[in-house]
């Protein structure tokens, strides 16, 4: 009976259980290939992997797939590492599949030894073209029944550097007519004279995916190899290569059992490394953390919290079938998350200047707000509040229709935590442009100071800042990187002409003194504006701070 409570993937592992699979044996495994940045999608699997192993109590290892070392870098495992961390996983063993490359190799002998695997010299465009098609069975190499000396032999000399790159390749022996065109005598090592960012030149042969995958899953004693959908017809050569090892294992008693679940496609988003490299090498994007990318790094940088992915990807939950996330749905799990936690700040983004003449000329008061009004243990601090202030600039009209509740001649709103004001003429310049508001104050209207007027209830409330005491800052606008829901869907298929041209922009804007305290990394409300963070390179000498995300989801209302 199905437990409606429980995703597919812990369905299959309670049948396991109670079918009489121990489970202090579960163990589980997130192998990532070091050749670029984790991203949005990968943390799906790695919500998938480290949730199973804290709901069990099972150990999961973090297993680098580093077999291809023409794309792979340390660079690339210390991100992965930081990445993991910091979503606030943590791994009972750090292994390589470059660890296992010795024994990798030996069953690769084996399988020569068996007739399962030989070496096949032909190039890489000969061996494809006799693949066959899905309704037509594949030729067999004329190099299949090659002696096994004559394997054995040109194995080592593969192994040992004295075989060009292209020249051999080892192949397993399967069936040339299989349905599933995986199994068409799939190469499992080829040469590659390039160094390792571990190995060094020890090895000039390097396994392919599914040799070493699935094997070290078994070396591992992995119970549940856990893959994205794209790996399902991947599955029969898995079994394959499990069933063809050698028996002889004593200690390896447990055999990993594979299982797809659909991977996370989000809107308006790219997920292809190939692709997301593209916009890095083009420079398209900062880098590899520019916080338009999706990259984990990217997202951290942008102001997304750990709780707040962990959160979405509880949501987005464990499918069997692929389907396409609004990125709306992340962005509304990091603004619920930021709303609780977040200090609140008076920023002033394209300042209007605003003087209230009747208030006096050289007082500076010092008036009482909130830290967050959804957590009072934050606290309260305290903002300067002076005859010359700064508004936002689309927070006044001259002349205004009823539906307009932000400042207009003759009309009156209210300073957030400040006083009462109604506009009474402005200035403008040469081309007509308004350039100062003037303004009367209701002296007893004092926000929280208990008289009638503070409590008088008018339609509008602005932020604000006090000009001559307020800092000077950059602020990065950040919007979606590309305009499209589904990047690349035009007839050419180029992601590339679906790119947002506002997806940044810059300008100076003018807060309240307090962010003088505020640390990089260290998230904000701006209020009536949205989230933001102060960047990596902020400082105190040059704040800068990106947008994480508005209040209120914006693109709906463009759609």
């Amino acid at each position: 009976m199905e437990n409606k409570g429980q995703n597919f993937i812990e369905q299959i592992i309670r049948t396991d259980i109670q079918s009489g699979f121990e489970k202090s044996s579960l163990r589980f495994r997130f192998p990532p290939e070091p050749n670029g940045y984790l991203h949005i999608g990968h943390a799906k699997a790695i919500g998938l992997n480290f949730g199973l192993g804290e709901q069990y109590g099972a150990p999961v290892f973090l297993r680098f797939d580093d077999t291809n070392p023409a794309a792979e870098e340390q660079e690339f495992v210390d991100a992965i590492k930081k990445d993991i961390s910091w979503l606030g996983y943590r791994w009972k063993k750090e292994t390589y599949s470059s660890d296992n490359f010795n024994q990798l190799y030996n069953w690769a002998l084996y399988l020569i030894s068996v007739d399962k695997a030989y070496v096949d010299s032909q190039t890489s465009e000969q061996i494809a073209s006799q693949k066959g098609t899905t309704t037509k069975a594949g030729q067999n190499s004329p190099f299949r029944d090659r002696p096994k000396e004559e394997n054995i032999s040109l194995f080592a000399k593969m192994k040992e550097g004295k075989v060009k790159e292209g020249e051999h390749v080892l192949r397993a022996k399967i069936d040339m007519s299989s349905a599933n065109m995986l199994m068409r005598d799939p190469v499992i090592y080829r040469v590659l004279n390039k160094a390792h960012h571990r190995t060094a030149d020890k090895w000039s042969i390097y396994p392919m995916y599914d040799w070493a995958h699935g094997q070290c899953d078994y070396i591992e004693q992995i119970s549940h190899s856990l893959c994205s959908l794209e790996f399902k017809p991947h599955r029969d050569l898995y079994e394959w290569f499990l069933d063809s090892l050698p028996t002889n294992e004593e200690q390896l008693k447990i055999r990993p059992k594979q299982r797809e679940f659909a991977r996370l496609n989000l809107s308006f988003t790219i997920m292809s490394k190939r692709n997301l490299s593209k916009l890095v090498e083009n420079t398209v994007v900062s880098g590899w953390d520019d916080p338009r990318m999706p990259t984990i790094s990217g997202l951290r940088r942008r102001g997304y919290t750990p709780n707040s992915i962990r959160k979405f990807v509880e949501k987005v939950g464990v499918a069997k079938r692929e389907n396409v996330i609004d990125v709306s749905l992340l962005e509304f799990c990091v603004r619920e998350d930021l709303n609780k936690v977040a200090h609140r700040k008076m920023v002033v983004l394209n300042p209007l200047k605003l003087t209230i003449i009747n208030y006096p000329d050289k007082e500076i008061e010092l008036l009482s707000t909130e830290n967050n009004p959804e957590d009072l243990s934050a606290g309260t601090r305290e903002i300067p509040f002076s005859k010359h202030l700064y508004i936002e600039q689309d927070d006044f009209k001259e002349n205004a229709n009823r539906k307009f509740f932000r400042l207009s001649i003759d009309k009156e709103v209210r300073l957030k935590s400040a006083y009462i004001i109604k506009a009474v003429d402005c200035i403008k310049d040469s081309k007509g442009n308004v350039i100062e508001v003037l303004c009367e104050y209701d002296a007893k209207s004092k926000s929280g100071s208990g008289s009638a007027e503070s409590s008088r209830k008018v339609k509008g409330t602005l932020h604000w800042v006090s000009s001559k005491e307020s800092v000077r800052i950059s602020v990065r606008l950040y919007d979606r990187l590309f305009m499209k829901e589904s990047p690349g869907s035009n007839p050419e298929g180029d992601f590339m002409q679906d790119l947002n041209p506002n997806s940044l922009t810059s300008v100076e804007a003018y807060a309240e003194p307090s962010i003088d305290e505020s640390k990089p990394g260290e998230s904000f409300q701006f209020q009536r504006k949205g989230y933001f963070i102060a960047d990596q390179d902020s400082s105190k000498d040059k704040p800068i701070f990106n947008k994480t995300v508005g209040l209120r989801d914006s693109w709906g209302k463009k759609s």
